[in-house]
This record gives structure tokens, sequence and C-alpha cells, in this order.
């Protein structure tokens, strides 16, 4: 099994709160300030949804 790359937004800052993303079959999302704490894995399918739902302006 390869390791896994994880990324943090350009949208993030340091000392901030956020997740860190690791794209591949599955998208897997996991907390930044406590990585070994687990992931979150999305299908493609469930990422993009998630995308679109969070994206649109209000």
């Amino acid at each position: 099994m390869s390791k896994q790359e994880f990324h943090k937004s350009s949208y993030s800052s340091s000392g901030s709160n956020c997740v860190e993303v690791s794209e591949g079959a599955n998208t897997l999302v996991r907390d930044s300030q406590n990585p070994g704490t687990g992931t979150l894995a999305f299908s493609a399918q469930e990422w993009a949804h998630l995308v679109r739902s969070v994206s649109v302006p209000r």
C-alpha cells in the first residue's frame, strides 16, 4: 500500500482549523491538527456533491 499524500487548501493559513485532503480512488479527509485520529473517505460522486453543495453562494 502506498503512502497517501495529503495537502491543505491554499485558503488555509497556519494555526487555522482546517482539514487536509488526499485525492485518489477515494478522496480522504483528515483533521490537519490531529492527522493520526483517522480519515473520512468519500467516493468521487460523494466528494463532487459535497464540493458543489458548499460552493453554492447563499
